[in-house]
């Protein structure tokens, strides 16, 4: 794919950027995964855990093209002003969660933790090509994250 053009790749870099958050000059990555707490919100309104999995791994999926455009139109791998990645995994972290304030901060925390962290395979997972790699490593991290916020909610906010 060329470096897309006119509208399209205004609506690129939007969507890649987090619609300018992921050009934040501290944390682009932290302050670009904001809006996923609002899908992840979204989500619970789909008062089914199959069709939030299901619209959480869609989110994942549609992240792919969006990394790969975009890092093609930066130029760099892995830009730090993509953030598409951030956001549209996030999802994931909470998926069968009870979304209260305090477990929304413990999942953005963890999910910050293991998105720096990186641990094992998620660092090797960059290594794929263009947005496979951009996104894989990010879910991968969020799939920690979402054990830590299980065991989180089951010893401090389960009942």
């Amino acid at each position: 794919m060329d470096k897309p053009e006119g509208s399209g790749r205004k609506l690129v870099v939007a969507l890649a950027t987090g619609f300018g958050l992921g050009r934040s000059p501290l944390a682009s990555g932290t302050v670009g995964t904001l809006p996923g707490i609002g899908l992840a919100v979204g989500l619970k309104f789909l008062e089914c855990l199959w069709l939030e999995a299901a619209a959480a791994a869609a989110m994942c999926l549609l992240a792919v093209p969006i990394c790969t455009v975009a890092e093609r139109f930066f130029g760099t791998k892995d830009d730090r002003r993509i953030v598409a990645d951030e956001y549209l995994t996030f999802p994931l972290c909470v998926i069968g969660l009870p979304l209260t304030p305090g477990l929304l901060a413990v999942a953005f925390l963890t999910n910050r933790f293991f998105d720096v962290l990186k641990p094992f395979p998620a660092r090797r997972a960059q290594d794929l090509p263009e947005g496979w790699g951009i996104v894989t490593d990010d879910v991968l991290s969020c799939c920690y994250s979402w054990l830590v916020n299980w065991g989180v909610y089951r010893f401090f906010f389960a009942s």
